[in-house]
């Protein structure tokens, strides 16, 4: 996988994480070091090794499904950018938002941080079904999640609601993207 798709696909991932580390700021008072550091943190932990769960998963299904490996990535790819969309757009008005009442508890950011990786998952069951290496791939999404989910906590402090909605569009466009890429790949290698 070349560092152009590798660093994409950790974008599009980081996302989710980027816009609720905005959440997280906007509900802090005053924001220090720390919080920014403990949920970037998490995140960028939960993005590094939740792909490495999803490829150990992929490795004992990948033999019985080799020939249609890239019609279930771009699948993966294409429901999670879809679904990121979705939400985004679709979001009710005047319901609010699943945002941390306080982003310093461990038990919130543990659940913050599951469910904002578990995309991650799918990425690396994908990447175990194309019989890439996964290594590269995890640590580059956590260092980018990692970095996003800092530079999102100081974002949402003096931004606010902005720009939450636009980041996360814009990670499934990036993760669609990627899935038509592999697709496309394959089925012209194949053809």
């Amino acid at each position: 996988m070349s560092f152009v798709t590798t660093f994409l696909i950790s974008l599009g991932l980081a996302m989710d994480a980027f816009a609720v580390a905005i959440g997280s700021g906007i509900a802090l008072k005053k924001v220090k070091l720390h919080d920014a550091l403990l949920v970037a943190t998490f995140f960028g932990g939960f993005q590094l090794f939740m792909p490495l769960i999803g490829w150990i998963a992929g490795l004992t299904i990948r033999e019985a499904i080799s020939s249609v490996d890239h019609w279930i990535a771009f699948l993966l790819l294409g429901f999670i950018g879809g679904k990121m969309i979705h939400e985004s757009i679709y979001e009710e008005e005047g319901v609010e938002e699943a945002k941390p009442s306080n982003p310093r508890n461990l038990y919130i950011l543990l659940g913050l941080a599951v469910a904002t990786s578990i995309d991650a998952l799918a990425v690396g069951l994908s990447v175990s079904l194309l019989n890439s290496s996964i290594v590269g791939l995890a640590v580059v999404i956590g260092i980018v999640t990692f970095v996003l989910s800092f530079a999102g906590v100081y974002i949402g402090n003096r931004v606010g609601n902005f720009c939450e909605k636009q980041v996360t569009i814009l990670g499934g466009v990036i993760l669609i993207g990627i899935g038509v890429k592999i697709l496309l790949e394959n089925l012209i290698v194949v053809g």
